[in-house]
């Protein structure tokens, strides 16, 4: 995952908006460092494991669609992780390469038990699509194709599927730089890892060189925690609850990146905001 942490320090290092507060940052790792409870994968019972092929496809479909819950206030993951476990449950065919390419709006909504269209619901739809139709173009259909070719490597794992899938393939361009976040292909192997408890499908040899995933969730509580400082600009946006725009200045730099690899910071911080990240 060269590529992501290197674009994304060059990002941080010339982030016109957001600042890392190291004394923020200190302060927060000793409040919680060791305070954090360890959590088992699915502890909330929303996804569907049978510890086989149909798992992988079921998660690959799912990490495929995780993304944009926000503008309707009542979806959130949760949802979608228990709708698409409750649909597999009920035909285990459901998820079968040739059906995904078929998908409408309606019938994706049907699926969740969702009463109204999805946010961005023809981009999820679009998305199913392509995951069927290349799955059954190159991988016989399955997803667990391409978690065998891979050789128990998760960064092989992350570059076949941003190569193979478009729609996995998040790149952006900041101050006229290319930034890579592969978040949802690194969520599949994190979601692998987690349900298989490294076992099986979910062995990876580098399990540690996947980096932490481009969630708005994180900036917002590290900014909580002090660790992170915004702009009178930025933050006068986000209170106003306004949307950033993709390639926004102060959108992807500012905000997913430069929680990822700060610098420059001391030795010291680097190592401390190690620990702070591992709790997330």
């Amino acid at each position: 995952m060269e590529e992501v942490r290197s674009s994304s320090a060059w990002v941080a290092s010339r982030s016109s908006h957001v600042t890392i507060d190291s004394s923020g940052l200190e302060k927060a790792v000793e409040q919680i460092n060791g305070s954090i409870p360890k959590v088992e994968w699915n502890f909330e019972g929303i996804h569907y494991f049978d510890n086989g092929p149909l798992t992988v496809q079921y998660l690959f479909v799912l990490d495929a669609l995780n993304f944009c819950f926000w503008p309707d206030k009542d979806l959130n993951y949760d949802n979608l992780a228990s709708g698409l476990k409750e649909a597999l449950e009920n035909d285990k065919s459901v998820f079968d390469a040739d059906r995904l390419q078929k998908y409408t709006g309606p019938q994706l909504r049907e699926l969740l038990k969702w009463p109204r269209p999805l946010p961005l619901e023809d981009e999820r739809v679009r998305l199913l699509h392509e995951v069927g139709m290349e799955l059954e173009k190159n991988f016989g259909g399955k997803a667990a194709n391409i978690v065998e070719s891979c050789g128990k490597s998760a960064v092989s794992l992350v570059a076949m599927i941003a190569r193979h899938f478009p729609g996995f393939r998040d790149h952006s361009v900041y101050k006229g730089h290319q930034v890579f976040l592969y978040k949802r292909a690194q969520i599949f192997a994190a979601d692998l890892w987690g349900a298989f408890k490294g076992q099986g499908y979910g062995e990876f040899s580098d399990i540690g060189s996947i980096t932490i995933f481009a969630d708005y969730i994180v900036p917002a509580v590290l900014r909580q925690l002090g660790v992170l400082r915004y702009s009178e600009a930025l933050a006068s946006i986000i209170e106003a609850n306004s949307e950033i725009g993709s390639g926004a200045e102060c959108g992807i730099g500012s905000l997913a990146l430069v929680v990822w690899y700060p610098v420059p910071i001391s030795s010291t911080s680097q190592n401390t905001l190690n620990i702070l990240l591992k709790g997330w």
